[in-house]
């Protein structure tokens, strides 16, 4: 299985079990939904920041950018259909948000919840690893700018 599918899949479930904990918390103490919707949000943000240590800790150097945007959009897009189907069971309520939405703007709102503090993450452990990442080498067709004169 490919690096980011591995990530996609799990922040992807992790988002959607969330949702689904929060939909019933929701039913259950709709006094404390800023307290859930608080937890939800750093348990998300947690993982994705620890995820992206280990991996700059684990890889030598490697450009992880692009590792993680796709992880980001397809744990969004992922999720997002995931939801909009469980949205028509009975007995799960998660805000009866249509397609549209689920795929758009909750989707982007996920990729990015999961994109950005990864890469945070990704920049802390290689700090603490001593190794920076490897900027592109310069190659040799690149024009060299002349000193002004």
């Amino acid at each position: 299985m490919s690096a980011w599918v591995l990530r996609a899949v799990g922040l992807g479930a992790l988002v959607v079990v969330l949702r689904v904990l929060l939909g019933l918390l929701m039913g259950s103490l709709p006094t404390y939904g800023t307290l859930w919707r608080a937890v939800c949000l750093v348990a998300i943000v947690a993982v994705a920041v620890v995820w992206g240590v280990r991996d700059a800790r684990s890889t030598s150097g490697t450009d992880l950018t692009v590792r993680w945007l796709a992880a980001g959009i397809a744990a969004g897009l992922g999720s997002g259909a995931v939801c909009l189907i469980l949205d028509y069971v009975p007995g799960i309520e998660l805000g009866d948000a249509g397609a549209l939405f689920e795929l758009t703007s909750a989707a982007s709102f996920i990729m990015l919840l999961i994109f950005l503090p990864a890469l945070a993450g990704v920049g802390y452990g290689h700090a603490r690893s001593g190794r920076p990442a490897k900027a592109p080498a310069a190659t040799a067709s690149e024009p060299v700018l002349a000193p002004a004169q």
